[in-house]
C-alpha cells in the first residue's frame, strides 16, 4: 500500500496527506492492551502533536481516537463534547483517565523518549502550573495549527471568536490528575 510521505512544494500537507497521515495513527481496535489518548482530529496542530507521540511511542503502547468518532461517548460517557474540546483525553489500559497537562504527566513516564520531562512534570504541587499552561497551548491551538499549516477549509477561523467568547464565560477546566479519580498520586 503507498502512501503519500512528501509534503507538496509549497512545504504544506495537503488534506489527502493529513487524513492519510491520522489513519496511520494505531486505533484502539488494533491494540486492545493499549492506553488510548482521545484529541481534536479536526485540530491540525493537535494532530501533528499525537503523531509525535505516536513516533515517540515506538512500542505501541498508545492508540489514538479523534474525539469526533462515536466510540468516544463509549469510552467517557460522563464526558461532555465542550470538555473534550478544552483538553485531550487518555483512559489507561487499566480504565484510569487523565486530562489535560495530567495526561502528558502520565505520559512523561509511560514513554520512554518522554522520561527526561518527568521530574520537571512531577515537582510536588506543579500541577496547577501545568494546567494552566496546557490551557493556554488549548485556547490557541487552532490559531497556532492554521499558522503552522492553513486551514483550507476555513474550519479553524470558525474556532477563534467561540474560543474569546467561551474563555470569559467559562468556569474552571477539569483539573485533577485522574477525572475517574479524583485526586491521586499518578
Amino acid at each position: 500500500m503507498a502512501t503519500e510521505h512528501l509534503p507538496p512544494t509549497n512545504g504544506h500537507r495537503t488534506p489527502k496527506q493529513v487524513e492519510t497521515m491520522k489513519s496511520q495513527l494505531p486505533k484502539p481496535v488494533q491494540n486492545q492492551n493499549c492506553d488510548i489518548v482521545i484529541y481534536d482530529g479536526r485540530c491540525k496542530f493537535c494532530t501533528k502533536q499525537v503523531q509525535r507521540l505516536h513516533r515517540l511511542d515506538g512500542k505501541n503502547r498508545l492508540a489514538f481516537l479523534s474525539l469526533h468518532d462515536a466510540q468516544v461517548s463509549v469510552l467517557l460517557p460522563d464526558v461532555t463534547y465542550e470538555e473534550l474540546m478544552e483538553q485531550m483525553y487518555l483512559v489507561t489500559s487499566d480504565g484510569r483517565v487523565f486530562a489535560g497537562a495530567a495526561a502528558f504527566r502520565y505520559l512523561t513516564r509511560r514513554l520512554p523518549k518522554l522520561w527526561l520531562a518527568a521530574p520537571i512534570m512531577h515537582i510536588p504541587f506543579s500541577l496547577p502550573l501545568w494546567q494552566w499552561a496546557y490551557r493556554q497551548v488549548a485556547k490557541r491551538r487552532y490559531k497556532m495549527g492554521q499558522v503552522a499549516d492553513p486551514c483550507e477549509d476555513g474550519s479553524c477561523s470558525l474556532h477563534f471568536e467561540d474560543q474569546v467568547n467561551s474563555s470569559k464565560t467559562r468556569g474552571p477546566l477539569v483539573g485533577s490528575e485522574s477525572v475517574s479519580e479524583g485526586r491521586n498520586s499518578a
